[in-house]
């Protein structure tokens, strides 16, 4: 399969350019050149597959025409060594939990997946050169990143993250590993580190220099599988029997994630409707209520692996739907949050159920809670383990929440970073030096 720009003015790509570039040459995300449609049968018994054979079908579908089939098996089983269980939160609305990966986030699918990807490219191609691979993070996307790509030869990874503004145990988890992993700290927010990382894949001078990749989710390798979960999730309501009008909640921030949902939803997995959450950074849900597409920049919130404020791709959801605000109305409505009603939500779900959302997934039960209808079943991705945010849910909660092992283990490393200013010429210069 083929992969073309959302700029419409780059030359298509094969799976293999588009994982490796990331991004095309005019800067617009890639797409693949057609999106199938799964056959009924598969849905008519989704319910008694394994949560790898689900994934397995769904890869299939985008990438089993370039990779041979035993390789992506092999790459999807590896990928999916944990599940992604689907908990009852009350009657109507349930919690899908991705925070059983190696990182507790619901970035360790996709980042996972692409890493054996890449690899599986290098090896395909005799492992010539290295591949630097550029992320810049909010938060759980540079500790997935950094665990899946951790010792994998030929390839080095460069985390860029805004300084002060990831909880302390997110920070941990991608500036305690050393080997092959770099930690950036840039003097900005997460939108400068985004800036930093598409300017440099723009750069003559570093492509010359070096091979480049993203591992953001404006890499198709990084978003598509994410498709896998919501699959996984319609099978567990099935098994239940309350699959018939599943509706899902996604707390969004550079919109990869509900990207993926919609994906599924075109490849005909029966979601009635998506929503998407918003914290304070609410640039989507005024374009749903205006037609504009305004960016600003983002705002420091408690559910900070949010706070994009200009989220890369909309770019992909406005391709995917014809340009047509309409369309994307009519499948998409939108929900917006401050800090005061994720800290209320967490509170009020923990009082009522004694389930512990992190601020990100209390987003998604809110807005599920605000506008599901009685025929209709929720559900909402809690996209982080809650402990990834011990001071804020404590403080809010009024508790001491757990730190599970898997956390506890990268508390235990020194930090190792690399201060860097928001200006390009700086990490220009930085990266032509390595």
């Amino acid at each position: 399969m083929n992969y073309y720009s959302t700029n419409g003015k780059a030359p298509m790509a094969s799976l293999e350019k588009a994982v490796v570039k990331g991004l095309a040459e005019d800067k617009g995300l890639y797409m693949p050149e057609r999106v199938k449609t799964l056959p009924q049968s598969f849905f008519d018994t989704i319910d008694q597959l394994s949560f790898q054979e689900i994934a397995y079908t769904v890869a299939d579908a985008f990438f089993g025409e370039d990779v041979p089939a035993e390789d992506l098996r092999r790459i999807v089983y590896d990928t999916l060594s944990f599940d992604c269980p689907l908990v009852p939160v009350t009657d109507s609305i349930y919690s899908l939990e991705l925070f059983h990966g190696p990182t507790l986030a619901f970035k360790d699918v996709g980042a996972r997946f692409m890493a054996r990807l890449l690899q599986y490219f290098i090896k395909k191609e005799g492992g010539k050169g290295e591949v630097n691979v550029l992320v810049a993070t909010s938060g759980d996307t540079g500790s997935a990143v950094a665990n899946g790509f951790l010792g994998v030869d030929g390839i080095h990874v460069y985390v860029l993250y805004p300084k002060g503004k990831v909880s302390a145990i997110q920070e941990c988890q991608f500036t305690t590993l050393g080997q092959n992993i770099t930690a950036i700290e840039v003097d900005g927010v997460f939108d400068d580190c985004q800036r930093l990382v598409k300017s440099a894949f723009m750069d003559a001078d570093l492509n010359a220099h070096m091979q480049l990749t993203s591992a953001n989710s404006i890499n198709v390798a990084r978003f598509l599988p994410q498709a896998f979960y919501y699959f996984h999730a319609y099978a567990q309501l099935k098994r239940m029997g309350k699959a018939d009008e599943m509706v899902v909640c996604v707390p969004s921030g550079n919109f990869g994630n509900i990207c993926a949902g919609l994906f599924g939803k075109r490849m005909g997995l029966p979601v009635k409707r998506f929503i998407a959450s918003n914290n304070a950074n609410d640039i989507f849900y005024k374009y749903l209520q205006t037609g504009h597409y305004d960016p600003k920049p983002s705002v420091q919130t408690i559910a900070n692996a949010m706070d994009v404020g200009d989220p890369s791709n909309f770019a992909r959801v406005y391709d995917l739907y014809g340009k047509s605000h309409a369309a994307i109305c009519q499948d998409i409505s939108g929900a917006t949050y401050t800090d005061t009603e994720i800290s209320a939500t967490m509170k009020d779900v923990y009082a009522r159920t004694g389930y512990i959302c992190d601020p990100h997934g209390a987003c998604g039960f809110r807005a599920l809670e605000a506008s599901l209808q009685p025929s209709e079943t929720g559900v909402f991705l809690e996209t982080a383990h809650p402990a990834k945010f011990k001071q804020t849910v404590d403080q809010i909660l009024g508790g001491d929440i757990e730190i599970p092992a898997k956390l506890a283990a990268f508390m235990q490393g020194e930090k190792q970073s690399v201060a860097m200013s928001k200006s390009f010429e700086d990490f220009k210069h930085y990266l032509l030096s390595r």
